[in-house]
């Protein structure tokens, strides 16, 4: 999952959560992430996730795209990188990943130190008779 903030355009400020891809950005309402800031096409660029590159920036053809200034059409992104969409800035976040709660895996380590302990003092007071 990936977090996009919209650094500058109409809708700065704003933050949206990418968790299906190919994700679409676009002015057409269609769109995941519509926006309507000049230089913006209906179908301007889609986020696509690769299983051996990772996350890519793929532009239509002919559409203003860049990362961190550097015009590009099809390129990887990367945590942190900022992409020109016409005249709006986004930056490219990927999301903290959740941590799994370790309360059930602790309170199973404690019952089994309560039963070797419990196993313990049995066997010492078994062998003191």
């Amino acid at each position: 999952m990936i977090h996009l903030h919209i650094l500058s355009g109409k809708k700065a400020g704003g933050r949206v959560v990418a968790s299906h891809f190919p994700f679409r950005i676009g002015r057409a309402p269609q769109n995941h992430l519509p926006l309507e800031d000049d230089g913006v096409w209906d179908h301007h660029l889609s986020l696509e996730f690769r299983k051996r590159d990772g996350f890519y920036l793929a532009a239509t053809s002919s559409a203003m795209a860049a990362i961190n200034g550097n015009p590009v059409e099809n390129a990887p992104l990367r945590n942190g990188d900022v992409m020109t969409v016409g005249s709006a800035k986004i930056q490219f976040w990927l999301a903290p990943a959740p941590q799994r709660g370790l309360r059930g895996r602790e309170n199973f380590v404690w019952v089994i130190l309560a039963l070797v302990t419990l196993g313990q003092a049995a066997l010492v007071f078994y062998l003191a008779r």
